[in-house]
C-alpha cells in the first residue's frame, strides 16, 4: 500500500464488525495512519455497540457509533420495498454505498476531522496524473466488490481508501489468525437487513398490503395457474411458480397493469440488450460514439462483451455480443475495461 499519512491527518474507517473492515484498519495502522473507527447503526444489525467497541479495542482504536437508522430506512429499505412493488428488482448495496457510507457517514467523519474514509471493500482506487480517480477491481476475483462501488462519484472516490483491495480474502483470514484478531460478526448477507425471514415476508411487513392474486400465463398468453402477489417474484425466478410442466418455468415478465405473471422457458430469458439510465461515468463521459466494454448485469455474473451506445439525459443502449440470461430491470449494469470500472447505470428495459 502507498497510503502513509502524516500523523496530523485523521483517517476514518467504517467498521462493520466483520474481519474485512478490521483487517483494513490493521493495514492502515501499519502504514502509520491516525485512525478513528465509525460504526453506523441501520436498525437491522445483530452486532451491538459493545461488540464493535471490543473489535476496535484490539487495535487500540477509538470508535464512534453513528445512528443512521432513519436515513438507512428512507434511502435504502424504502427504496428496496418500493422497487419490488414497481415490478423491478432492487440492489440495496448499490444505493447504500454512495448515499450512506460515502455521504452520511462521510459527513460524520469530516466533522471528526477525517480527510479520508476507508472501508473493507475488495476494490482499488487510484489517482491519475490528471487528478482524476480510477476505480478498479480487487485483485481477488472471487471477492472483487468493485461492482458495488460503481455509483461513487469522483469526489467520493477522492476521499475513499480500500486498504485490502490488493490482497486476497484467503490471505486476509490467514493474517488475522496469525495476529489473533477476531471479528464480531459473520460474513455479510446478500441483503444485510433481511435475516431469518423470506424476502416476501419482509416486504409484507414493511408495506402491509393485501396480497393481490392474479393469473400466471405463458409467453403465448395461455392461463396456467395463479400467483399470490407480483411482489413475490423477480425476472429469472424459478421457485414459487408451482405450475407442473415438462420443463421448468421461469419468470420472464411482471405485467403490473393486468397483474399477470408471465413465465416461459429458460431460453425465453435470453436478452440481446437492454436500456440503462441514471448513468454514473467514472471515466470522462463518452460523447455519442459507441464504446466497447464488458458489462456485468448483476454482482454474481461474469462480464459480457457489449457495445454501449450513449443517448441523451444519462441514458444508454447496451447491445450484447451474445444474448444474456435474465437481464433484470432495477439491477445495476456495471461497465468494465479489463479491471477498470468505466461507469454504471440502472437497467430499465430489456
Amino acid at each position: 500500500m502507498k497510503n502513509r499519512k502524516s500523523k496530523n491527518e485523521i483517517t476514518a474507517i467504517a467498521l462493520s464488525g466483520g474481519i474485512d473492515s478490521l483487517m483494513a484498519a490493521h493495514r492502515l495502522k501499519e502504514e502509520g495512519h491516525s485512525l478513528i473507527g465509525l460504526h453506523f447503526i441501520t436498525g437491522y444489525e445483530h452486532t451491538t455497540p459493545k461488540q464493535i467497541r471490543a473489535v476496535a479495542a484490539q487495535l487500540d482504536m477509538p470508535v464512534h457509533i453513528i445512528d443512521c437508522s432513519h436515513i438507512f430506512q428512507t434511502q435504502v429499505v424504502d427504496y428496496f420495498v418500493r422497487t419490488y412493488f414497481e415490478g423491478m428488482t432492487p440492489n440495496p448495496c448499490l444505493v447504500c454505498n454512495p448515499l450512506i457510507k460515502f455521504t452520511a457517514l462521510w459527513e460524520k467523519a469530516a466533522d471528526l476531522g477525517a480527510t479520508k474514509l476507508a472501508t473493507g471493500h475488495y476494490a482499488r482506487a487510484e489517482k491519475g496524473a490528471n487528478g482524476r480517480m480510477s476505480l478498479l477491481k480487487g485483485v481477488d476475483p472471487e471477492k472483487d466488490q468493485s461492482y458495488f462501488l460503481a455509483f461513487l462519484t469522483q469526489d467520493q472516490l477522492k476521499r475513499a481508501l480500500f486498504p485490502i483491495g490488493d490482497i486476497t480474502k484467503e490471505k486476509i483470514r490467514e493474517k488475522a489468525r496469525k495476529l489473533g484478531l477476531k471479528a464480531a460478526d459473520t460474513e455479510s448477507q446478500d441483503v444485510c437487513f433481511i435475516r431469518e425471514t423470506s424476502c416476501g415476508e419482509f416486504l409484507t411487513r414493511q408495506a402491509p398490503v393485501e396480497n393481490r392474486p392474479g393469473p400466471i400465463v405463458d409467453t403465448k398468453g395461455n392461463f396456467i395457474g395463479e400467483h399470490q402477489g407480483l411482489h413475490l417474484f423477480t425476472r429469472g425466478q424459478r421457485r414459487g411458480i408451482n405450475c407442473p410442466a415438462t420443463e421448468p418455468y421461469y419468470v420472464t415478465r411482471l405485467d403490473l397493469d393486468s397483474n399477470r405473471l408471465i413465465v416461459g422457458t429458460r431460453d425465453d430469458l435470453l436478452s440481446p440488450g437492454c436500456t440503462v439510465e441514471g448513468i454514473n461515468w467514472i471515466i470522462p463521459p463518452p460523447k455519442k460514439e459507441p464504446i466497447e466494454a464488458s458489462v456485468r448485469v448483476r454482482y454474481r455474473t461474469e462480464g459480457a462483451s457489449a457495445q454501449i451506445i450513449p443517448q441523451q439525459k444519462g441514458k444508454a443502449l447496451i447491445t450484447f455480443d451474445t444474448p444474456q440470461m435474465a437481464v433484470t430491470p432495477g439491477q445495476g449494469a456495471v461497465f468494465y475495461d479489463g479491471d477498470l470500472v468505466l461507469g454504471a447505470g440502472w437497467i430499465r428495459t430489456v
